[in-house]
């Protein structure tokens, strides 16, 4: 029953959800952004959940896969599409609540179609699938603008300098997050024609551009010491070091806890270390 739970809570995108308002929960304590946050919070929630489970009802399963997650897709495709309407009607209902914001949510709305319409099955789509480091950008590009940037951009507080350093800091871990999430695809998107930096790259190249950018998220957390508190500059750290530590194991094992768990939930983890200092 355990089991047969947190897979329902990871595998719906739940869980991912909750990562992405815990983020953005960081962004709007750490930058001291004011705005209209319990409605963009819901906002969020709907669209995750919609495009996540949209993007993966439009995965097909693979009885050759070792992912459970693609299995039980695959058994539950009506869950997946229920959420995905029901995500869909919510945050339709919460971006007219917040269409003052129309032009910078419609960026958001952009980044997370591009990473899905390689998997829509229509030739004028097709195209999207050719474009070289696309998938691993476009990915790391929607969370980075979605947790970070575009509530900033909503306080109309985009242009300081903590914005810019915690910016480039969430946009470089979450970077090295994706490499990890492609290196274990690999296989399936050279198959897909799916193009990304990981399919063109060496391994020891590829080495150098993932810990170079969990340096960069490091360096930039640092950076960041003027303008917060230092249990704040801790808890990214611990983050970047938890990435790093579980570096060699997420390379050699597939297992999808690993990667829709604990790499996932790295994003958030500063975050979570942040608010427990709070509370406590």
């Amino acid at each position: 029953m355990v089991k047969k739970f947190l897979n329902f809570f990871v595998y719906t995108s739940v869980y991912i959800t909750l990562c992405a308002l815990m983020m953005i929960w960081q962004t709007n304590r750490l930058l001291d952004l004011h705005y209209a946050q319990h409605t963009f919070y819901l906002f969020v929630a709907c669209s995750t959940i919609c495009s996540y489970n949209f993007h993966w009802y439009l995965t097909p399963d693979n009885p050759e896969s070792s992912s459970e997650r693609l299995h039980w897709g695959a058994r539950n495709r009506w869950i997946m599409m229920g959420l995905c309407i029901v995500g869909g009607i919510g945050a339709l209902y919460y971006l007219w609540q917040l269409r003052e914001h129309w032009l910078v949510l419609s960026g958001a709305a952009f980044l997370t179609f591009l990473y899905s319409a390689p998997k829509v099955p229509h030739k004028s789509l097709s195209w999207l699938s050719r474009i070289a480091v696309g998938k691993t950008l476009f990915l790391t590009f929607v969370w980075t603008y979605v947790t970070t940037l575009l509530p900033a951009l909503m306080a109309d507080h985009a242009t300081t300098t903590p914005v810019v350093l915690f910016t480039i800091h969430r946009f470089a871990l979450v970077y090295a997050i994706c490499i990890l999430f492609d290196l274990r695809d690999l296989d399936d998107d050279k198959k897909a024609g799916i193009r990304s930096l990981i399919t063109y790259l060496p391994p020891k190249q590829l080495d150098i551009v993932y810990f170079s950018s969990l340096g960069l998220a490091a360096i930039t957390a640092l950076f960041l010491y003027p303008y917060t508190d230092m249990p704040a500059i801790i808890s990214m750290l611990l983050a970047v070091l938890a990435t790093a530590a579980i570096t060699r194991r997420a390379q050699r094992d597939k297992a999808d806890y690993i990667f829709y768990v604990l790499l996932d939930g790295f994003m958030m983890l500063s975050a979570v270390l942040q608010f427990i200092y709070i509370l406590f």
